[in-house]
């Protein structure tokens, strides 16, 4: 099996490096996010009707799911500073057509081409910060990666959310195209381009995804993930007409939700390290019973800050399953690692339109998490298809039986 490689830079030269990485995870995390909490005003400025206005979220996680393979394979050849440079560049061509459009069509074709470097960006990222450091450490160094995209709803998401509705909703897709551009000259400047990365090819990597074993891993994130999006994308009416609370409370509960992806995604990349089949359906449990808890909560400033922390303690499955991607893709390792990022937003995208099924047939909004629990029960039955494959496939491998669980 064809793994990640084991980079020799010194402990000093790994932080700023994975400070790069991060950053640019957190100016997508922001542009993804960013939208969910101001989509009412956004909606309103566009003219459009709040089922409408789902679009510049879906459309966003159409162009993940779009742009992930098409990138990887295109820049296969490259090295991991380049391929990095091209996706942070037109990520932020994206945000700044966005931050100008002048009408709804505009916004969703921009928001689309906004999601098209996301998933390659985010998944070469992956791959370079586990290349950083030694092997049973790659769960917490794709955790630290991961921890912009949690930062970006933790601290940018509420600070950009009040500058939208202060403001206006463009400066903050200017703040993401700022942050863009920094990132972009860090790259550029700190960066290696490492004369001994072993080099793929489209081919390469096409003939690496003969692999059920991939395809399982990939079917848990782009179906198991999706019970948080049904939840945050709609978190401004669920605050409003479910909990009937004015938005001066919207920051909190973004705040709130985001410390819950922080302490998740921390755990996750911990639990990757440590036993990852078992981290892996554990946490899909856990997003059962938070989504399911999520409409008993929604009574209270305090109890709707609680439901959006526990539901962003969810984010604890990316690690486990970018780790798991590593051990299982052979030589399509970097079209396995973006095509995760599109599973997510495929799961970003089933969650946005449960919860506009919900919106549309007038069920309480709160029950956009309870059928938002349906997805990380499929996720766990995708989970156990997978876990058989493995044991059946145990005879014929090197895979002990304690690495299952």
């Amino acid at each position: 099996m064809e793994t990640v490689r084991s980079a020799s830079p010194t402990a000093r030269a790994v932080g700023p490096l994975l400070f790069c990485l991060a950053l640019g995870a957190f100016a997508i995390g922001l542009s993804e996010f960013v939208i969910m909490g101001l989509l009412p005003q956004v909606a309103s400025a566009m003219q459009v009707s709040l089922a409408q206005g789902s679009k510049f979220i879906s459309y966003y996680a159409l162009g993940v799911v779009v742009g992930a393979p098409l990138f990887s394979l295109s820049t296969a050849r490259l090295c991991r500073k380049h391929q990095l440079m091209i996706f942070i560049s037109l990520f932020l061509l994206g945000n700044v057509s966005s931050m100008l459009a002048s009408n709804a069509q505009m916004l969703v074709i921009s928001r689309f081409l906004s999601g098209l470097p996301h998933g390659a960006f985010l998944g070469v990222a992956a791959l370079a910060a586990a290349s950083l450091v030694e092997e049973n450490r790659r769960g917490q160094a794709v955790g630290k990666v991961m921890l912009g995209l949690t930062l970006a709803s933790l601290l940018g998401n509420p600070a950009a959310t009040m500058l939208g509705e202060h403001l206006d909703w463009r400066w903050a897709f200017a703040c993401v195209s700022l942050l863009s551009l920094i990132d972009a000259v860090l790259i550029f400047r700190l960066f290696p381009v490492e004369q001994e990365e072993q080099q793929s090819s489209p081919l390469k990597e096409i003939r690496g995804l003969a692999n059920i074993r991939l395809w399982l891993t990939l079917g848990i994130a782009a179906i198991g993930f999706g019970g948080m999006f049904a939840v945050i994308s709609y978190i401004t009416p669920i605050l409003t007409l479910a909990a009937h609370l004015s938005t001066f409370w919207l920051p909190f509960v973004l705040f709130a939700f985001g410390l819950g992806m922080v302490l998740g995604n921390l755990a996750g990349g911990r639990l990757a390290d440590r036993k990852i089949m078992l981290s892996i359906f554990c946490i899909l449990a856990w997003s059962v019973v938070v989504l399911s808890l999520f409409p008993l909560l929604v009574g209270s400033a305090s109890g709707l800050m609680l439901g959006a922390f526990l539901v962003g303690t969810n984010l604890a499955l990316c690690a486990p399953l970018q780790v798991r991607l590593m051990q299982v893709a052979g030589s399509a390792q970097t079209l396995a690692a973006t095509l995760n990022h599109s599973a997510f937003n495929i799961a970003n995208a089933l969650g946005a339109f449960l919860g506009a099924y919900v919106v549309q047939q007038g069920y309480p909004m709160t029950q956009t998490a309870s059928y938002g629990a349906i997805l990380p029960v499929m996720g766990m039955v995708i989970f156990i298809f997978s876990l058989l494959k493995e044991v059946a496939d145990r005879k014929n491998t090197s895979i002990s039986s304690t690495d299952l669980i």
